[in-house]
């Protein structure tokens, strides 16, 4: 099995506004791209169990033309707010780095 590690050549999270984390993937060319848009472990209910998160609080969005997968979901607390760890959204992307395909 591929690890989204191996495959993708940017996984990113940062902010999308105050209320909504914003994760990028892309990949290298169109296989690469396809192979995780075939994935069962990139649904939005496959990572609602990864972020421990309701499934409907995720969008998935495919972009073909840029071999690009956007990952959207609400901040558990407000950026900036009292007890916000990671204001710029920047660190969550990490439980999708072991991630297969």
């Amino acid at each position: 099995m591929n690890r989204l590690f191996d495959v993708a050549k940017v996984i990113r999270s940062k902010n999308a506004g105050p209320l909504v984390i914003s994760f990028d993937l892309l990949f290298k060319n169109e296989d690469l791209f396809a192979l995780a848009v075939a994935s069962p472990n990139l649904t939005a209910q496959a990572l609602a169990s990864v972020f421990s998160r309701p499934a409907d609080e995720l969008v998935v969005i495919h972009y073909p033309a840029a071999h690009a997968i956007k990952i959207s979901m609400p901040r558990l607390i407000v950026s900036g707010s009292p007890g916000d760890g990671d204001v710029y959204g920047s660190q969550q992307h990490t439980p999708l780095l072991s991630l297969t395909l």
